[in-house]
């Protein structure tokens, strides 16, 4: 069976996953979620126009979750066969009466309406159908652009692809089923500067999208482009002087603010961190639900949307993994906190009307958890480009790519570099510097924000490896933003920080 046959209008499959609903309920569920899902996950690399490695790796099975007198008994497995799926519904039942002495208050989900259909992301052309000799052949030929460059002594290239199908039933009457594709792929020079001794890299920034292998062939992002300018900016990068430590202006790149936003906003308004549900592993936030509707989180020019419908969103999807519609909402509207991510339970607990479906399982032997959807921060309206921002700013820096990164666990202190530093002088670039990274405190850094740039500059990042939960899960997530200009930052230099 491959991943394209988990439908909704499957009726083997419907037939099963009836089955165990029919069985959870005739032993005293309430409420019940039958779950079917595959993923396969794919890579290639090379290093120096060799392979490295190529992998593809499956998984499969069938996950069960229900409500017995409010409480919650998950299942999985990794079988489809009758016999497995039953033995999996009454673990769960199980599960759901061990809960109950610890339960404090029965779970009450928010109404959702019944949701019958199929939904999939864009992809031309399946990246699991190019053979690993053509995904090879595409990488060692860029590398080789690279390669013969001056100062290059070292390049490498990888491509990940993730296809993930899931069918979901539920016992309100919502038959759903989805299949995403997703894939990444970068590409990294490494130089040294014969005279300094300086060793640095400079690597692609190319965002992982929801797209399938045309991508990779240019449908989406300029590679030839973007590969053509590498060796000269990785000189560039090798001869630049540190950077001098101070507060100054910055404007940032879609290609390094995607990642700031991610960790100050985007986990910072997951609510499950803000009532404490993480704090033992993934922390809490300091954006807690008494300060909703008052808390200054950033300046005026700050709007920050949570959405599942971008398109080529990682975290665009049909419906979640408790049956919500797809939804578009605000998270941060005028720089004040509005809103927050949540499930049908959080939404119930808090007398909420809907959730705005954000529940999702990175496996079916995993229960589903609030999970962050696409959250982006929205462009000016006047088209203002990145060179005018850069234009508008006496003394400063400008910052393009993401690399390393730390944030406290209430996601309030931290400090981020890049791939590239750009010295700004009189409102003209005059050159890279090196070791740069930038340090502020989530409410001050937002608030310093003065000028944002428009639709043009608008570009839609993120991650394939978004980490949460015990055990352990992963998740896909888009941010897009445009470029923005923040006042009085705390530059350091990240050698001397080290």
């Amino acid at each position: 069976m491959t991943s394209e046959s988990l439908r909704f209008d499957d009726p083997h499959l419907l037939g099963r996953l009836e089955a165990a609903i029919d069985k959870a309920r005739s032993l005293g569920a309430n409420h019940v979620e039958a779950r079917m899902m595959r993923t396969r996950v794919r890579h290639v690399s090379t290093a120096d126009c060799q392979r490295e490695s190529a992998g593809l790796s499956r998984s499969s099975g069938f996950g069960v979750r229900l409500l017995v007198d409010g409480c919650w008994g998950f299942a999985g497995t990794s079988s489809y066969r009758p016999e497995d799926l039953d033995r999996a519904v009454r673990d769960a039942i199980l599960l759901a009466h061990a809960s109950r002495p610890l339960a404090t208050t029965p779970v009450v989900l928010a109404l959702e309406p019944v949701h019958v259909g199929h939904w999939e992301s864009v992809c031309l052309e399946d990246p699991f159908e190019v053979s690993d000799a053509e995904v090879e052949s595409l990488l060692c030929a860029r590398e080789l652009l690279l390669a013969g460059a001056n100062g290059v002594q070292h390049t490498d290239a990888s491509f990940m692809a993730v296809d993930e199908a899931t069918l979901l039933l539920t016992s309100s009457g919502t038959r759903v089923s989805q299949r995403k594709t997703r894939v990444h792929a970068d590409i990294t020079a490494l130089g040294c500067n014969d005279r300094s001794g300086v060793i640095d890299t400079m690597r692609s920034l190319a965002p992982p999208t929801a797209r399938g292998f045309e991508y990779l062939r240019g449908d989406g992002w300029n590679w030839d482009a973007e590969i053509d300018s590498m060796p000269a900016l990785l000189a560039e990068k090798l001869a630049a002087p540190s950077v001098e430590p101070g507060r100054s202006t910055v404007v940032l790149d879609p290609s390094n603010l995607w990642l700031t936003i991610h960790e100050s906003v985007g986990h910072a308004t997951e609510l499950d961190r803000a009532l404490g549900y993480e704090a033992n592993y993934a922390g809490t936030s300091f954006a807690t639900p008494d300060q909703l509707g008052t808390l200054r989180y950033g300046s005026v020019l700050m709007n920050v949307t949570g959405d599942r419908t971008t398109a080529f969103g990682l975290a665009t999807t049909g419906w979640d993994d408790e049956g919500v519609a797809a939804q578009e909402w605000d998270l941060v509207r005028d720089g004040v906190l509005v809103g927050y991510q949540l499930d049908r339970a959080m939404a119930g607990e808090f007398g909420l009307p809907r959730s705005n479906g954000c529940s999702y399982a990175d496996s079916p032997q995993h229960t589903p958890i609030q999970r962050m959807p696409n959250v982006s921060l929205r462009p000016s309206v006047t088209d203002t480009s990145t060179a005018d921002l850069i234009a508008g700013v006496e003394d400063g820096y400008f910052i393009a790519g993401d690399k390393s990164w730390s944030i406290d666990m209430q996601r309030y202190n931290f400090q981020f570099t890049g791939q590239r530093f750009y010295r700004i002088s009189a409102g003209v670039i005059t050159g890279q510097v090196r070791d740069l990274a930038y340090q502020s405190r989530t409410p001050d850094f937002w608030g310093s924000l003065v000028a944002l740039g428009g639709p043009s500059t608008y570009v839609l990042g993120g991650a394939l490896n978004c980490g949460k939960a015990q055990p352990g899960q992963v998740a896909a997530v888009s941010h897009g933003c445009p470029s923005a200009a923040f006042e009085n930052v705390v530059i350091l230099n990240a050698t001397d920080a080290a």
